[in-house]
């Protein structure tokens, strides 16, 4: 394949942009100038690092150090999920809910893929494991976020309306059924769009990345189809396990409602 090396000082004119764009901000008094070089600079050091890491990965593939770095993944997107919501499930809820629908979606629909489309050998061969597993894991990620925030907005801002609902004698599933369908939906409405706009609007990144590198166009396209669906599934069924945890933290055993259980 014929791969073109770009260079540090390739990289740097592409910076300028980043830079040029901060100055806007400054010059617009948008306040978001920090907030971008902070981010280009921590981009930069965490893309850098991780290159140096599947390096290594690559060159020692072995199942305990690829379940360690998707462990490490997992925990880290956690994380992300917790600290995106503005209302989140206090103490080790907010944390778990999400990681746990995660686990239970992304490595599931990453599993699926390795052993029964790409046939690989071995099976978690950490060039397909990792790529994989961090395009359903970001994806779900912003799903998951997306769907619990807007199950917190929902059930505070309809809170008479639930309680009510628990008044004329409906459990906890009835009262918060439309809230909860909301949310997933929200969590749903990313993927959806992106599916709907790739080929006309967009060329997606995974298939860009692979015709740069030198892959036939054909073969790209039927790699970004399967992530394509892999995302979806992925952000789906986490989400719906997210939201449902979620609502049911919200209702104690005697199905009242307690929104003392968010944070924020």
């Amino acid at each position: 394949m014929n791969v073109v090396a770009l260079t540090p000082w390739d990289l740097a004119v592409a910076a300028l942009l980043i830079l040029a764009l901060a100055g806007l901000s400054l010059r617009m008094r948008l306040g978001v100038e920090k907030q971008l070089l902070v981010s280009a600079a921590r981009s930069t050091i965490q893309l850098l690092l991780i290159g140096l890491v599947l390096k290594v990965l690559f060159a020692n593939a072995s199942l305990p150090w690829v379940a360690l770095m998707a462990a490490t993944m997992l925990a880290v997107a956690g994380r992300e999920v917790m600290v995106r919501q503005k209302r989140r499930l206090r103490g080790a809820w907010g944390f778990g809910v999400g990681t746990l629908s995660m686990f239970v979606s992304s490595f599931v629909v990453t599993l699926l893929a390795l052993l029964l489309v790409i046939d690989a050998t071995p099976w978690y061969a950490p060039q397909y494991a990792i790529p994989l597993l961090g395009m359903v894991l970001g994806n779900t990620m912003n799903g998951i976020a997306l769907g619990m925030d807007r199950l917190a907005q929902e059930v505070t801002t309809r809170r008479a309306a639930i309680e009510t609902r628990l008044a004329l004698g409906q459990d906890w599933r009835q009262a918060i059924a439309d809230s909860r369908r909301d949310a997933i939906r929200v969590g749903l409405i990313p993927i959806i769009n992106a599916m709907s706009a790739a080929g006309i609007v967009s060329l997606p990144g995974m298939m860009t990345g692979q015709i740069l590198a030198g892959t036939p166009p054909v073969e790209a396209v039927n790699y970004q189809i399967l992530v394509m669906f892999l995302i979806a599934g992925g952000t789906g069924f986490g989400t719906a396990v997210a939201v449902g945890l979620a609502a049911r933290r919200l209702f104690d055993d005697r199905q009242r409602l307690r929104l003392d259980r968010l944070h924020g």
